[in-house]
């Protein structure tokens, strides 16, 4: 959760930046705009390290539960079986009754 709210606070950060570039160059000095794009510029550095850092995690995250759910089924095997049944049954009662 917590990754998400950086996230968030990331990309708001990212269109404040460009939002600034594309409504406050007018009347501004060269070395103004300059200093505005730079900001703008490591504001999209920032958020592209932050999204490819999350988009690891998630994937670590990803192969660790699926481990797991791996693990679980080959030691319960009969669990697994039922889970299932029960998921294809839903999912048929569901595309039935479209």
């Amino acid at each position: 959760m917590k990754n998400t709210e950086n996230l968030r606070t990331e990309l708001k950060s990212l269109a404040d930046s460009l939002e600034e570039v594309l409504h406050n160059t007018e009347n501004k000095s060269k070395a103004e705009i300059d200093k505005i794009r730079r900001k703008a510029e490591k504001a999209l550095d920032d958020s592209r390290q932050k999204l490819s850092d999350v988009g690891g995690k998630i994937i670590h995250q990803t192969k660790e539960v699926a481990g797991r759910a791996d693990d679980y089924v080959h030691e319960n095997p009969w669990t697994g079986v039922g889970v299932g049944a029960v998921v294809g049954l839903i999912l048929g009662i569901l595309l039935a009754k479209r």
